[in-house]
């Protein structure tokens, strides 16, 4: 999100347990919104947030990490289960529908022995780091196309497997 807002010009201002930035993205007005809920606690904060803009959930996308996609590797769904994320979970089960679209961003299984929980918190080495840093401005650049475009056009563009 941050990197979404960077790009548009937009800041962030605490509203609450969410971190909400409005502005133009791609031409259309957006509000983006990080929550400041333990991840596992995003659904409310998420429902909260949905109900005072009055969206639908076809205008609601979600961005998160997704371990069972190779470290860089970005795709974009319609709708879907958890997959296995928490924060995910918290908002399906909290909004009662998985009827709001994600862009998941790869970043690959943790090692044997160590727990999902340890890795995904754990620091990232520097060729890491480079090769989210690009998934994550790859992910910018598919929400501008979500949002001017249409999340058909989005997922059509996006959801490629890179060559390495």
């Amino acid at each position: 999100m941050a990197a979404v807002a960077a790009e548009a010009g937009m800041r962030f201002r605490r509203h609450g347990e969410v971190l909400r930035a409005g502005g133009r993205l791609a031409g259309q007005a957006v509000t983006l919104a990080k929550p400041q809920s333990y991840m596992n606690r995003s659904g409310p904060v998420v429902a909260g947030l949905i109900g005072e803009l009055g969206l639908d959930l076809s205008e609601v996308i979600v961005i998160h990490d997704d371990l069972d996609l190779d470290p860089g590797r970005l795709r974009i769904k319609a709708r879907g289960g958890h997959g296995g994320h928490n924060g995910v979970l918290s908002i399906i089960d909290t909004l009662e529908s998985d009827r709001f679209a994600r862009v998941k961003i790869g970043i690959g299984r943790p090692p044997d022995g160590v727990g999902a929980a340890d890795y995904v918190l754990a620091p990232v080495s520097a060729r890491e780091r480079a090769v989210l840093d690009e998934a994550v401005q790859q992910a910018v650049r598919a929400v501008e196309c979500w949002v001017s475009e249409g999340l058909m056009t989005a997922m059509n563009r996006f959801n490629v497997k890179r060559e390495s």
